[in-house]
């Protein structure tokens, strides 16, 4: 199926946040080999952002350095909540970004991170007039936006902004129904505006790479060869209107399995359609920690408390029903002496939040079970 755009985009994306790593720094020869099978395999979307930390100067390093510039496609955001004390600073970003990555323009670029709280900052800094303006001189293809609120919110952007293009929105079939995520709303309300959509978190942070049991034993007795993050990303990419799905992969392996099922992609049958409702059906009765781990929570936090970590030990018990693991994992998130226990319900981390979870009342909650 051709994109909004007139032209056939390959369904599978770089996210290129979470990238491997060797004492705290990019791997880059590692990915110089995953963007090289990437681009092998027919694949050209790379996804980048200027507050991913060193990701947009690995982008240059590992892509636009080695690629001639019409074989890739290169997006990356404008975060006027993050690093962005003021208008001139926000507006700043979009120099920094084409100076880091060496891109010359980008295909696709986004607002970051549109929500209740950050709508109004973006339209009172100017944001959108002054990409238009980028979009005039040819330095940016199509506009978009990410999205992490709700439909009520997402239908009057689109309607405030018909310039949009596309829209970047967390769907996978976890959250599909869920009300804190309305993936489906959200998605439905974009096609009703005739707005494309890229799809992040189709893994779900990684989550839906390890489901609970009751899931895996689905999978696999209909394919026991399929990984379970193929059946995640084959069901965002089996949903109409979508340019891509990112992956954020963060080794060789990872980017091989991607390859294995999505160079040659073929959407979700009847059959399988059928398995994904009754995992979603027994996903709704889950109970864990909805974080997808994408670390916005951390850097403000005044007692470095590791949020994701300890989120991901306790999803083990609330997900899995692994409790001694739960622990064990929990004990490995604050070797270093910093526990949910130790937040002092500042909510920094809230404000942070794209998920807009109750972190301080989810890290009480693992404090109990946790620290025993």
């Amino acid at each position: 199926m051709s994109d909004y755009f007139g032209k056939e985009t390959p369904k599978l994306g770089f996210g290129m946040m979470r990238l491997p790593k060797i004492n705290d720094k990019t791997d880059i020869e590692q990915v110089k080999k995953m963007v090289d099978m990437f681009m092998d395999a027919g694949f050209t979307y790379f996804d980048t952002a200027f507050v991913y930390g060193t990701s947009e100067a690995d982008t240059k390093k590992t892509l636009v350095d080695r690629y001639p510039r019409g074989a890739y496609t290169l997006a990356t955001k404008l975060n006027a909540n993050m690093m962005a004390p003021d208008e001139k600073a926000a507006k700043q970003q979009f120099f920094t970004s084409l100076e880091r990555t060496g891109a010359g323009y980008f295909d696709y670029y986004l607002l970051h991170a549109i929500m209740d709280k950050t709508y109004d900052l973006y339209n009172n800094y100017g944001i959108w007039e002054f990409l238009n303006e980028q979009h005039e001189k040819g330095l940016i293809k199509h506009l978009g936006f990410s999205y992490h609120s709700g439909p009520d919110l997402l239908d009057k952007v689109l309607t405030e902004h018909p310039e949009t293009e596309f829209v970047q929105l967390q769907i996978n079939y976890a959250d599909w129904e869920n009300p804190s995520v309305t993936a489906r709303e959200n998605y439905e309300t974009a096609r009703r505006h005739n707005v494309s959509v890229v799809i992040m978190e189709p893994v779900k942070g990684g989550k839906l790479a390890d489901p609970p049991e009751e899931v895996k034993k689905l999978f696999k007795e209909y394919n026991p060869d399929a990984s379970y993050a193929s059946w995640a990303i084959r069901f965002a990419a089996s949903l109409d209107g979508v340019i891509t799905v990112l992956s954020g992969m963060s080794d060789i392996e990872q980017m091989a399995d991607n390859l294995s099922y999505m160079k040659d992609f073929k959407p979700l049958n009847s059959d399988e359609q059928e398995i994904i409702r009754k995992a979603q059906r027994i996903l709704g009765n889950s109970s864990a920690i909805p974080c997808t781990a994408c670390r916005y929570c951390v850097p403000g936090c005044p007692k470095r408390i590791p949020i994701p970590e300890i989120f991901t030990a306790a999803n083990l018990q609330l997900g899995n029903g692994q409790i001694d693991d739960a622990i064990e994992s929990y004990k490995k998130a604050v070797s270093d002496g910093r526990r949910a226990s130790d937040c002092i319900a500042c909510r920094q981390c809230e404000r942070a939040c794209p998920q807009q979870l109750k972190i301080v009342d989810y890290l009480g909650k693992c404090a109990k079970m946790l620290e025993k």
